[in-house]
């Protein structure tokens, strides 16, 4: 099932009962939910709610978000046959904690200001329009602004009643009403009415909050798992559900719910949707196994999702790492040692100013680095690879204007020459002094 701004506010009450029921969530960036019905004490069935969701940032007030493509990955995506017009024109709104609370103090004070040039625009458009239309209409007349909806029509309400102090707005399914009152009359509105401002203003952080408000969801319902480290997830679900896994046959069945059967005989890697269905189905059956070999036993009698928990627990709270100092973090316990490419430093030659952006570009080509700069003229290379480590060494050997090593701590570290600098100069200030006092009378 896709689903865009359109259809998300309308969907939320049927997901928060997804969540509410589901034995958990699986998350793959994307969302999909998983629910169990249990059919017997040997069999376990789960059915799965598979669902793409398209995002687009919130630009709201001041909120005015940057993002950008790298020319590759749009060509990955239509290989795959992204949906960019679901994407960018009907994206469900997103923002964090600190975005969501910025706007809320802004509105709830009254701070609140339009930022971008379409949404003045289209607020300038309005204001003249229902400028004109006062001017000959007469009180208690109204009039309809069709094809506003989202928060910008609760957006559009709050310009207009700033803006106009003898109308008041309501909005209704064919848009924004907007209708001429008199000034005690909407005194008396803005005080008696159930559409008063507290509570639009409300309604506007709700629909600005988009998808955050699924996140919330999510975290007040505490089904959220980390998932076993896998290298190919595709391969790894191939393999659970071939004859080389040793319990395909009594493990758990998963299910396409109705309305979510695209996946039944379609593969579709990299949707969204589909990566996520992909990792609840691995997780539950590597728990199947996993619980498998703890019982020594197959099929294990009644198995049930509290055991795959149990089963599981040795996984929880740890997350994977890419070109990091160590594989995973574990945040209930001690790290794992390092088992990671060594780091390089490249020094940079004749290239004034040169960029952390224009180092990576620079490389790219060869192989994926993580760059950050140490210096005005050195910068760090991180990778996951160590053939990738290798072949920069190897191709960079003897560059005129890039030179390319091993990092050591003691000998590039800024801090450490700064410190044997500092030593340098007293050690020869000292023996400046200890010489002239020899040669003294």
């Amino acid at each position: 099932m896709d689903v865009g701004a359109d259809e998300f506010e309308e969907s939320l009450p049927l997901l928060q009962e997804l969540v509410q029921e589901a034995d958990f969530v699986g998350l793959d960036i994307e969302f999909t939910g998983l629910r169990s019905n249990l059919s017997g004490p040997q069999q376990i069935r789960y059915t799965a709610h598979s669902c793409n969701f398209y995002l687009f940032p919130t630009t709201f007030g001041i909120l005015d978000s940057e993002f950008s493509f790298q020319a590759s990955s749009v060509q990955f995506l239509n290989q795959y046959g992204f949906n960019y017009n679901k994407f960018l024109k009907n994206g469900i709104p997103y923002m964090n904690e600190e975005q969501e609370k910025k706007i809320r103090h802004d509105i709830l004070t009254g701070n609140w200001r339009v930022r971008s040039s379409p949404d003045k625009d289209q607020i300038k458009v309005v204001i003249d329009e229902v400028t004109r239309w006062l001017d000959l209409a007469k009180e208690g007349d109204w009039m309809t602004l069709p094809g506003i909806t989202g928060f910008q029509a609760f957006e559009v309400q709050l310009v207009l009643r700033q803006a106009l102090p003898n109308i008041w707005t309501v909005l209704k399914d064919e848009g924004v009403v907007v209708k001429k009152v008199s000034k005690q009359h909407r005194w008396y509105l803005q005080n008696t009415s159930c559409d008063r401002e507290s509570c639009w203003k409300e309604n506007i952080l709700l629909s600005a909050r988009g998808f955050s408000a699924f996140f919330q969801m999510l975290v007040k319902a505490q089904k959220e798992m980390n998932f076993p480290r896998v290298s190919n997830l595709s391969k790894v679900y191939e393999v659970l559900n071939s004859d080389l896994n040793p319990t395909k046959n009594s493990g758990p069945e998963i299910v396409h719910a109705s309305r979510c059967e695209k996946y039944v005989e379609t593969k579709c890697p990299h949707e969204a949707a589909y990566d996520a269905f992909l990792c609840g189905s691995v997780l539950l059956k590597v728990a199947h196994l996993l619980l498998q070999k703890v019982h020594r036993i197959d099929p294990v009698p009644e198995s049930s999702f509290p055991q795959y928990l149990d089963v599981l627990a040795p996984y929880v709270n740890q997350v994977n790492l890419i070109r990091a100092g160590v594989p995973k973090i574990n945040f209930s316990g001690p790290d794992y040692p390092g088992i990671r490419p060594p780091i390089l430093i490249l020094s940079v030659k004749r290239w004034p100013g040169v960029s952390e952006q224009q180092v990576y570009h620079k490389f790219q080509n060869l192989c994926k680095f993580d760059v950050r700069r140490l210096t005005r003229s050195q910068f760090l290379l991180l990778t996951n690879k160590f053939k990738d480590a290798r072949n920069i060494l190897k191709e960079y050997r003897g560059h005129p204007t890039l030179c390319i090593s091993l990092y050591r701590y003691w000998r590039h570290s800024p801090n450490v020459n700064c410190l044997l600098q500092v030593c340098g100069i007293v050690t020869a200030w000292a023996l400046l002094a200890f010489t002239l006092g020899r040669s003294g009378p």
